[in-house]
C-alpha cells in the first residue's frame, strides 16, 4: 500500500486548494472525493451565480477569466476542473470516507466500499453540501420532494412550495416564478431572513405585493402529501393545507458531524463545531486537519470558498514546519 504525505478528504474549492498547496510543497497527495469532481457545485441550481467575485473564488494562482464579474455553476465547473488538471492532481472520485484512524504515525482512511489508504498526514475537507437540515416531518422521503432546487422548466405551470426564506429560498422562487410556476414560500420566521442578498430584496418582496408569490410566514411544516403541504401558524395555532406537486425544503446544510467523531474529532455538542488551533487548523488528533466549510459547525454561512480556500496554505505550511500563513477572517467569525 502507497504512503502518502497528504490525503485528502474532498474534491471541492478548498480540498482542491489543499492539493495545490501540497503539490507546490513537493508532498505526494491523494484526493478522495465522495461524487464527482467538485461534487457539490454540480448539485448547485444549473443557472445558480456566485456571490463572490470571480478573483474571490481562484485557487492555486490561476486566473478564473469570465466576461462577467461573478461566475455561474458552469463556468466555475469547468475552472476548477482545469485548475485540477493543470497541477496534475491525485484523484479517487466517487470514494465515499467511512473513517479516518491512526496508528503511531500512520494514518489509514477507510472507504464505505472498504478500500484502505496511507497517510503520514490527514486534511479533513468535506464541506456540507451533502447533508441537508431535515425537518423530520412525515412526507419529507416523498419522491417529489427534495432538499435541492436544480432548474426551473420542469415545473412550469404546477404548484410548487419552498419551505425556507434564505437566499436560496428566494432565487429559487423568484426563477421559478418567471417560469409560469405557482409558488409558495412558507417560512417560521416572521419575514425573508436578513442574509438575503440585499439586490433580491425589493425584487422578492415586490413579486409578493403583486400576489405573483405567496408566503405563509410564522408557519412550520408538519407534514406533506402527495398533493398537498399541512403548516400551523405558531402564533395563532391555525392549521392549513396548500397544494404542492412539488416540495423543495431549502433550509441549509450542515456538515457530516458523525464522520468527524469516527475520525476521532471531538466536536462542540452545541455548534458542532470541531476542536482545532484556530492558525494551522490543526484538530485535536495531531496531523489530522480540517479545511473550508466543514470546520464551521451549524454556522456554514460564516465559511465559504473566499476565505474557506485560505485554510490549505496554512495547513500545508504547519506540515512543511514552515511560517504558517495567516488566516484571521474566520477566527473572529464563529
Amino acid at each position: 500500500m502507497q504512503l502518502y504525505d497528504v490525503i485528502i478528504v474532498g474534491g471541492g474549492p478548498c480540498g482542491l486548494a489543499a492539493g495545490i498547496e501540497a503539490t507546490k510543497a513537493g508532498l505526494s497527495h491523494l484526493i478522495l472525493e465522495m461524487g464527482s469532481l467538485t461534487e457539490s457545485i454540480r448539485q448547485y441550481p444549473r443557472r445558480m451565480r456566485f456571490f463572490s467575485t470571480a478573483e474571490n473564488i481562484e485557487i492555486g494562482g490561476l486566473p478564473f477569466a469570465i466576461s462577467d464579474v461573478k461566475a455561474g455553476r458552469n463556468e466555475a465547473l469547468q475552472y476548477y476542473r482545469k485548475a485540477a488538471a493543470y497541477y496534475h492532481l491525485n484523484f479517487k472520485l466517487f470514494q465515499e470516507v467511512w473513517d479516518v484512524r491512526k496508528d503511531g504515525d500512520v494514518f489509514t482512511v477507510t472507504t464505505k466500499t472498504g478500500d484502505r489508504y496511507q497517510a503520514h498526514k490527514v486534511v479533513m475537507a468535506t464541506g456540507y453540501f451533502t447533508r441537508p437540515r431535515w425537518l423530520n416531518i412525515p412526507g419529507e422521503d416523498l419522491p417529489h420532494v427534495s432538499h435541492y432546487y436544480d432548474e426551473p422548466f420542469k415545473y412550469s405551470f404546477t404548484n410548487v412550495v419552498i419551505i425556507g426564506a434564505s437566499n436560496s429560498a428566494v432565487e429559487a422562487a423568484l426563477e421559478l416564478y418567471r417560469h409560469d410556476v405557482n409558488v409558495t414560500i412558507v417560512h417560521r420566521g416572521e419575514d425573508f431572513r436578513k442574509t438575503v442578498k440585499y439586490w433580491l430584496v425589493p425584487d422578492v418582496k415586490n413579486r409578493v405585493k403583486e400576489g405573483r408569490i405567496k408566503t405563509v410566514f410564522d408557519s412550520c411544516v408538519t407534514q406533506i402529501d402527495e398533493h398537498h403541504i399541512t403548516t400551523i401558524n405558531i402564533k395563532t395555532g391555525e392549521e392549513a393545507h396548500i397544494p404542492a406537486d412539488f416540495v423543495f425544503i431549502l433550509t441549509g446544510y450542515i456538515p457530516d458531524a458523525e464522520l468527524l467523531q469516527r475520525c476521532g474529532i471531538d466536536l462542540d455538542p452545541e455548534t458542532q463545531v470541531p476542536v482545532y488551533d484556530k492558525e494551522t487548523f490543526e484538530t485535536n488528533v495531531p496531523g489530522l486537519y480540517v479545511c473550508g466549510t466543514v470546520l464551521a459547525g451549524i454556522y456554514t454561512e460564516k465559511v465559504f470558498i473566499e476565505n474557506g480556500r485560505e485554510h490549505a496554505q496554512a495547513i500545508i505550511d504547519h506540515i512543511m514546519g514552515r511560517e504558517v500563513h495567516k488566516v484571521a477572517e474566520l477566527i473572529q467569525r464563529i
